[in-house]
C-alpha cells in the first residue's frame, strides 16, 4: 500500500492533460511565432491554453504571461519591477516567503535595495497594520505569499493589497498553492501581479504563468525574441502549456466539489493526529489551505515557544521512516552537507531552532481517501512510539 501526501510539492499530471500534450507533440509542434500554417496551428493552441489559465483566475487572456513555472513567475514579478528603476528603491515582503521570492529579494539587497520583511504571528500570518506602518514614499512593490507552502496559512491578501494600492505600490502575490484549490478573482482582488504553477494543479512540470494587471509595466529579465508581450522571451513550450491549460480548466470545473472534500479530509487528519503524542499543529488552523496539514514534533509538557522539543528525531527522520512505510510526506527543514538547517518559516513564527528542524507537512489531493488519512495517522503514531521510547526535553 502506497499513500502519496505531498501534493504541495507536485501533483501527478492528469490523464486529460497528458492526452492533450501528446496531441500537441504530434499535431502542434510548430514554432508559434512562425507565420506559416504549422506555426499558426501552434499559436492557436497556445492562445486556447492562455484563455483556459486566465479563466481559472477570472483574468483577461492578454494579462497572462506564460513562464517555465511558479519560480520564474515570481522572479519575473520582482526583478521585472526592480529593473524599471535606475536607482534602488524599497520593497516589502513577508518573513515567510517561498525561496522563489526570498532569493531574488536577497539579490536586490546586494544591489542596494532597501527591504522590509514583515513579521508574522505564531500562526504565520501578517498583520495589515504592520504593512501600513512599513510603507514608505519609495516603496515600489509589496510581495506577500497567498497560501504559505510549508505551514498552510492563508494571508489576508485583500486587506494587504488595498493598503499597498492606497500607497501607490504594486502588489504581487505568490498564489501557487492557492490557484485551483481556492477561488481567485483578480477582477475583485487588489493584486497587480499573481504567480501560478501548472504542476500544482495536475498539469505538467515546466509550465507556469504570471498575471499582469493592465497598465502594469515589467522590464524583461531575459533578452531574446520578444515572445509573451516582449516580457518573457523564448519559444514557448507549447505541449507543456497545453497541458497546463487543460489542468486549469478542469481544476475550475471541479473546485466546487473538490475543495470541500479536501477540507473535510484535512480536518479529519488534524483530528486523528491530535491524538498522537509529541505533535502540535503549525500554521493557522482555520485560515488555511484546504489541502494542507502541518505539524511540529515537540514535547507536550513544555511550552512551544520556550524551546521544548524532542532530541534525536527531526522532520527528515519522519519523512524517511514514513517513506519506508510507503507514505510520502515532506519536511520544511533543509539538509545540505549533512547538516540540517532549521525552517526559516518556523523560525519567523517564533519556534526555536530545535523545533524548526522538526516540522512536517502532509498535503492532500484528488486521489486521497479517508482510509489514506486514517492509516497515515496510525503509522505516524506507531513510528513515534517506536522511535521515542522516552521523551527528552531540550531547553534553548
Amino acid at each position: 500500500m502506497q499513500i502519496y501526501l505531498d501534493y504541495a510539492a507536485t501533483t501527478p499530471p492528469r490523464k486529460e492533460a497528458i492526452a492533450a500534450m501528446q496531441n500537441a507533440f504530434t499535431e502542434q509542434w510548430g514554432n508559434p511565432s512562425s507565420l506559416h500554417e504549422w506555426g499558426q496551428r501552434s499559436a492557436t493552441t497556445l492562445e486556447l491554453a492562455r484563455m483556459q489559465v486566465a479563466t481559472l483566475i477570472n483574468a483577461p487572456p492578454e494579462s497572462i504571461i506564460f513562464t517555465s513555472g511558479g519560480t520564474e513567475a515570481d522572479n519575473l514579478a520582482i526583478l521585472g519591477v526592480a529593473r524599471l528603476y535606475a536607482k534602488p528603491q524599497h520593497i516589502i515582503i513577508s518573513s515567510v516567503e517561498h525561496p522563489a521570492v526570498a532569493e531574488p529579494i536577497k539579490f536586490l539587497e546586494q544591489l542596494g535595495w532597501q527591504v522590509t520583511r514583515l513579521p508574522v504571528n505564531r500562526w504565520g500570518k501578517v498583520h495589515p497594520l504592520d504593512l501600513q506602518a512599513s510603507l514608505q514614499s519609495n516603496t515600489v512593490l509589496v510581495s506577500i505569499i497567498y497560501g504559505q507552502n510549508e505551514v498552510g496559512t492563508v494571508q489576508p491578501i485583500e486587506a494587504l493589497g488595498k493598503i499597498a494600492r492606497a500607497q501607490g505600490a504594486l502588489f504581487h502575490t505568490d498564489a501557487v498553492q492557492v490557484a485551483g484549490r481556492m477561488s481567485i478573482d483578480v477582477q475583485k482582488l487588489p493584486v497587480d501581479l499573481l504567480s501560478i504553477s501548472s504542476h500544482k494543479i495536475y498539469g505538467p512540470q515546466g509550465a507556469g504563468a504570471l498575471y499582469v494587471r493592465e497598465g502594469v509595466k515589467l522590464a524583461p529579465i531575459v533578452g531574446g525574441g520578444g515572445q509573451e508581450r516582449k516580457v518573457r522571451s523564448g519559444t514557448q513550450a507549447v505541449p507543456n502549456l497545453v497541458g497546463f491549460g487543460v489542468a486549469a480548466e478542469l481544476a475550475l470545473q471541479e473546485m466546487v466539489e473538490e475543495t470541500p472534500r479536501l477540507i473535510e479530509l484535512r480536518d479529519r487528519l488534524f483530528d486523528k493526529l491530535a491524538e498522537v503524542p509529541y505533535l502540535v499543529s503549525t500554521g493557522d488552523r482555520y485560515s488555511r489551505l484546504p489541502h494542507h496539514a502541518s505539524f511540529c514534533l515537540t514535547s507536550p509538557n513544555s511550552a512551544i515557544y520556550q524551546g521544548g522539543s524532542i532530541e534525536g528525531v527531526t522532520g527528515k527522520t519522519l519523512v524517511r521512516q514514513l517513506n519506508l512505510a510507503g507514505i510520502g510526506i515532506s519536511s520544511g527543514s533543509a539538509c545540505s552537507s549533512g547538516k540540517i538547517t532549521p525552517s526559516p518559516a518556523l523560525l519567523a513564527m517564533g519556534y526555536s531552532e530545535h523545533q524548526a528542524i522538526r516540522g512536517i507537512r502532509l498535503t492532500l489531493g484528488r486521489d486521497t481517501t479517508e482510509a489514506d488519512v486514517d492509516w497515515t495517522a496510525i503509522a505516524i503514531g506507531q513510528i513515534l512510539e517506536r522511535s521515542i521510547p522516552k521523551l527528552l526535553t531540550v531547553n534553548c
